[in-house]
């Protein structure tokens, strides 16, 4: 880390530290990749340290083609293993025969069931053994955030939940991704800086808040999509 700046160098530390003691309190810690940024971070912390941290990734079947590239190119990078998760066929095709392709336009109820099937039932399957997992999620990112702990019980799942970016702003994080020269998923140079499914992911606009582009046509005091209730 020679050409790495001072505060860099002992914030990494400090993330480093932070997850380092986390793998020795569980025995089972399942991290959520998602090709963001934070995530971007998480994983070159993990595997620069080879800290015995599992990683899975939620492929909903509605992702950008550029997702889909990156993640090929992030794994072969790191040479590293990141378990995918996908939705069951029979609850998607149950899915569209009820509401259609692109039913979760038509109202939140209809967005949140799209999310259950895609998201929130695979994630189930990625936590099942796990006594932990670990996101990249921030204060930051939106008003659905803003009270968020670096650690809490997940009781959704019965397990303890880690976010240990929580407190990062994004000027710091994209700081220490730029000093390390980590990588970083394409559609975040087309002001995307919170990519999802591709009809539910939009450019946002100076001002808005990092989350603003994600299911945009809905009211930003409830956009969550069930992977995050404690």
């Amino acid at each position: 880390m020679g050409d790495i700046d001072h505060s860099t160098k002992a914030k990494f530390t400090s993330l480093t530290q932070k997850l380092a003691e986390l793998s020795k309190k569980h025995s089972n810690i399942q991290m959520a990749f998602s090709l963001g940024a934070e995530d971007m971070l998480l994983l070159h912390t993990i595997e620069s340290n080879k800290l015995p941290i599992e990683m899975f990734f939620l492929d909903t079947g509605r992702m950008h083609e550029e997702s889909y590239s990156f993640l090929h190119d992030t794994v072969s990078s790191y040479q590293t293993k990141i378990k995918i998760y996908c939705p069951e066929a029979s609850a998607i095709e149950n899915l569209i025969n009820e509401n259609g392709p692109n039913g979760f336009y038509q109202s939140v109820d209809a967005r949140k069931k799209c999310c259950k099937v895609r998201k929130v039932f695979p994630l189930q399957r990625a936590l099942k053994n796990a006594d932990c997992w670990i996101t990249g999620q921030r204060r930051e990112q939106s008003v659905t955030r803003a009270s968020l702990l670096e650690e809490e019980l997940d009781t959704a799942h019965g397990i303890m939940k880690f976010n240990p970016l929580a407190l990062w702003t994004s000027t710091e994080i994209w700081h220490c991704l730029n000093q390390f020269k980590i990588k970083t998923h394409p559609l975040h140079q087309q002001n995307m800086p919170s990519i999802g499914c591709q009809p539910c992911t939009r450019a946002i606009t100076q001002g808005e808040d990092e989350r603003a582009g994600r299911w945009w046509w809905e009211n930003p005091d409830v956009k969550e999509c069930g992977l995050h209730q404690s």
